[in-house]
């Protein structure tokens, strides 16, 4: 996104050493296009009217910059419209420093975080103080409900701002967001203690009166946890018996996994490693509930707490790229799988990436609200009438930009066609399909 924010930020001296950095050409895009404004979108304005805080910087007289924190009810910092700002100064100690500064020198540079979601917002400015003398227009800066005494108020004319990349960002949660988690989590253990458990409690993996393992590889593992990711997607979390380290596995790993068909035949299927896959401790398949899938359904069906499985190492056919080269994903449905451990690795070593999730609907879509927490930015989200544009996604990547994509076929041909009429070179295209 553009919206003038280069043009404020990006100096002559900053942008030679963007040149001599190899970034300038990424950047290069900010210079112009249909977000060349200062505008505030819906976006924005929702994003802001969530925030209960923000840290604010000014110029003080001696040139140096002075950052204050400014906190209250969500949606303290209000919307005017799309061009202004506007909160409410509550009493604080009483020093007065941004208010001195602002008489100075109106320029003023803010920074609204979402650290569960890690994102951030930066917006550029200038302040104009508002007293008691302009009622009226202090009024439209209160808020009723919150009981701080207000001084005076700040109206911001916007300048330029710009979303942040959500790397090297903490998740921070507050005691409500917290709450809800648990409730969730409280929720989800209910409904996992109804399930029948045909393979005992976890204890049981090491009973030698328990079941026998399914299948015949040399790798042991049992079934340690079970999630209802959506109506149809459900997530099987796996574990060494002893509670050992697993093998270590790459980004687009996959596992052989053994299912029993209602007709007593074992048959094997191939299910991407979907965790994080710097874990050792734990590997996590993700099954979609096919309506006529004998496979996935016996699996759905046959894995319970306890299960104990043997299998063959992880294998990797869907291998991410090793050097700095961005990155391109692609997923649709169940295919976002092997994706978002690729996201997960790639931002792990802070290699540049965008994730484009498609879905039929936002609530059959795995893993949509983690990745939105974990990527901000990074990852769009596709469903219901709008729909994810391939060529223009492809068009707007780089010429060394990698893609991978997973899928089902129509959207793996639609890549590949769109990728021959822009003449992307084949080997920058990698993909895997559902079968």
């Amino acid at each position: 996104m553009a919206h003038k924010f280069a043009e404020i930020a990006f100096t002559p001296t900053i942008r030679e050493i963007q040149r001599l950095e190899g970034s300038r050409a990424a950047y290069a895009a900010m210079d112009g296009g249909d977000d060349y404004n200062h505008h505030l979108t819906e976006r924005e304005a929702a994003f802001i009217a969530q925030r209960d805080s923000f840290y604010m910087a000014s110029v003080s007289e001696t040139g140096w910059p002075y950052v204050q924190h400014r906190g209250g009810p969500a949606g303290f910092m209000k919307v005017i419209d799309a061009n202004t700002l506007g909160f409410a100064d509550f009493s604080g100690n009483r020093q007065y420093v941004s208010k001195g500064n602002f008489q100075n020198d109106s320029r003023v540079a803010l920074f609204f975080m979402d650290y569960p979601n890690r994102r951030r917002l930066k917006l550029l400015g200038r302040v104009r103080v508002i007293e008691a003398s302009e009622p009226e227009l202090l009024s439209q800066l209160e808020d009723p409900d919150y009981p701080a005494q207000v001084e005076r108020g700040f109206l911001i004319e916007v300048a330029a701002f710009d979303w942040n990349c959500p790397q090297h960002i903490t998740p921070r949660y507050t005691e409500a967001e917290m709450a809800a988690e648990l409730n969730t989590l409280r929720a989800e253990n209910h409904t996992l203690r109804q399930l029948p458990q045909p393979g005992g409690e976890l204890a049981a993996a090491n009973d030698p009166e328990s079941p026998e393992f399914l299948g015949e590889g040399p790798l042991g593992l049992v079934v340690s946890g079970i999630r209802q990711l959506t109506p149809r997607v459900r997530a099987f979390e796996l574990r060494d018996p002893e509670g050992k380290d697993l093998p270590p596995v790459e980004a687009g790993s996959h596992l052989r996994m053994p299912v029993p068909l209602p007709n007593g035949e074992l048959v094997e299927r191939h299910y991407s490693i979907a965790s994080n896959p710097a874990r050792r401790d734990a590997y996590e398949i993700a099954v979609l509930r096919e309506s006529g899938g004998a496979g996935s359904a016996a699996l759905h069906d046959s894995y319970a707490l306890g299960t104990r499985l043997r299998v063959e190492p992880p294998a990797n056919h869907f291998a991410l790229h090793a050097d700095a080269r961005p990155a391109l994903l692609i997923a649709g449905g169940i295919g976002i799988t092997p994706i978002k451990a690729m996201a997960q690795a790639l931002e792990a070593r802070g290699t540049h990436f965008t994730l484009h999730y498609a879905g039929r609907a936002p609530e059959e879509m795995a893993f949509r609200d983690r990745l939105a927490r974990q990527l901000g930015e990074q990852l769009k989200v596709y469903s219901g009438e709008q729909r994810l544009d391939i060529a223009t996604a492809l068009a707007a990547a780089s010429p060394d930009t990698q893609v991978y994509v997973c899928g089902p076929t129509r959207l793996i041909e639609a890549v590949q066609a769109a990728a021959r009429d822009l003449d992307i070179p084949r080997e920058n295209i990698r993909l895997e399909r559902f079968s």
